[in-house]
């Protein structure tokens, strides 16, 4: 159980801190419109990946015999996405996001939960990240049961909240003394990991004898 909820926190966190449109968004709301606009911001992201979790999770559980024969063989096929949506994360600039001299009127709180979840949904490519590193991971909580599921679901759940919750915190603190070249090295340090992941993956394919 532990090993579950220690994946399924580790998946979300990995999953919710790539500095791309939505994380940009949601810092640009929480400078310009305060802490708690940027937070549901957040929140609805996470609603719209928790979505996605659960939907590559239930349908790798209908080809998990598939899987766990095949293993060794989608190991390489998983350690090659990561590698890649790494690269992608690394080489990405996210003051490209950046729009300091929009002033966005005021707006409800439920909009910018609306439109934050409408805007990640838009993003189905992210099942093949989860595929990744649900693959990556071996992480399959349907398999071990409904206690499971729900650990690693909750676990998923709590570490994408911390990051929304503790991103908004750090910048709006920071407002006045905020960085946004250090979005860059955040984004590379995602970034690295990903490809280490990837790599990973790839290696104990190749060389199970050596793991």
């Amino acid at each position: 159980m532990l090993e579950t909820i220690t994946k399924g926190f580790i998946i979300g966190l990995l999953v919710s801190s790539p500095m791309g449109p939505i994380n940009m968004l949601t810092i640009q709301r929480t400078l310009n419109r305060g802490r708690w606009h940027g937070f549901v911001s957040g929140l609805g992201a996470m609603l719209s990946d928790i979505s996605y979790a659960l939907l590559t999770l239930l349908g790798m559980s209908f080809v998990t015999g598939f899987m766990e024969k095949y293993e060794l063989w989608l190991q390489p096929f998983a350690g090659i996405i990561l590698i890649l949506f790494g690269l992608a994360v690394f080489r990405a600039n996210p003051l490209n996001e950046w729009k300091p001299d929009e002033v966005p009127k005021e707006t409800r709180y439920f909009r910018d939960y609306l439109t934050s979840f409408l805007l990640t949904l838009s993003n189905a490519a992210i099942i093949l990240v989860f595929v990744g590193l649900y693959t990556r991971f071996s992480f399959n909580p349907i398999a071990d049961g409904t206690s499971f599921l729900f650990a690693g679901v909750a676990a998923f759940i709590v570490a994408a909240f911390s990051w929304w919750f503790f991103l908004t915190l750090f910048v709006s603190r920071l407002r006045r003394h905020f960085n946004r070249n250090g979005l860059t090295l955040l984004n590379r340090t995602v970034g690295s990991i990903f490809m280490l992941l990837g790599a990973g993956g790839i290696l104990i394919s190749l060389f199970p004898d050596l793991f």
